[in-house]
């Protein structure tokens, strides 16, 4: 097999059912199509974790006097938090070799949500301010980045890496890579038949 090749050419041999395994979801999906040292779980985690601080500008904003300097500190605090936990996460499914779980996403996708709306109305003085309700408004904003990292995400990254690596997680001890020359050849059969010419004109186009 030569070099360069990505997991997604090496899935000619898998099922439909272990290539929704790989690609999971929505999320995972996209996850999916990026190349996999961009979606290591810590960066992912990282990036859940930008997406929160981005999220809480308006309310540091709004009431703080010095808002800045206070923002970047949390900001930074919560990307180092959230990447940390996908790293541990990557370090735990490596060694305990889990396969990816599916989340509930009635339940986890919400919490960010009321997250921030707990997180705003501590701020604007319209909730009691004290160590409960700080703890659960930075609970919820915090865990579900990192709660879908280590359930999903992770055992489907490590499935991912196995997967470029030309070893099957389902198995067989290799993987089939996929001939695109071959395939071309196929459909391009398929459209023309047997006309000769127009098979011709196809592969001028895609040359050029």
């Amino acid at each position: 097999m030569g070099k360069g090749v990505t997991w997604n050419e090496r899935t000619g041999s898998l099922s439909d059912s272990q290539l929704e395994m790989l690609t999971g979801g929505g999320l995972s999906n996209r996850f999916s199509r990026l190349p996999l040292w961009i979606s290591h779980p810590s960066n992912i985690g990282a990036f859940y974790g930008l997406l929160v601080s981005l999220a809480l500008i308006l309310p540091y904003r709004m009431t703080e006097e010095f808002w800045f300097p206070l923002w970047i500190l949390h900001a930074s605090l919560l990307i180092c938090a959230t990447a940390f936990l996908g790293l541990i996460s990557r370090i735990f499914n490596a060694l305990t070799k889990r396969m990816p779980l599916a989340v509930n996403r009635k339940l986890l996708y919400p919490m960010p949500f009321l997250g921030f709306t707990l997180f705003t109305l501590i701020h604007t003085d319209l909730l009691v301010s004290n160590a409960y309700t700080q703890y659960l408004s930075w609970g919820l904003l915090m865990v579900p980045g990192p709660m879908y990292i280590h359930l999903s995400w992770a055992p489907r990254w490590r499935l991912l890496c196995m997967i470029e690596d030309g070893l099957s997680p389902f198995g067989n001890e290799q993987l089939e890579e996929k001939d695109y020359e071959q395939l071309r050849s196929e459909e391009i059969s398929e459209v023309a038949g047997d006309d000769s010419e127009l098979i011709e004109v196809v592969e001028s186009f895609e040359e050029e």
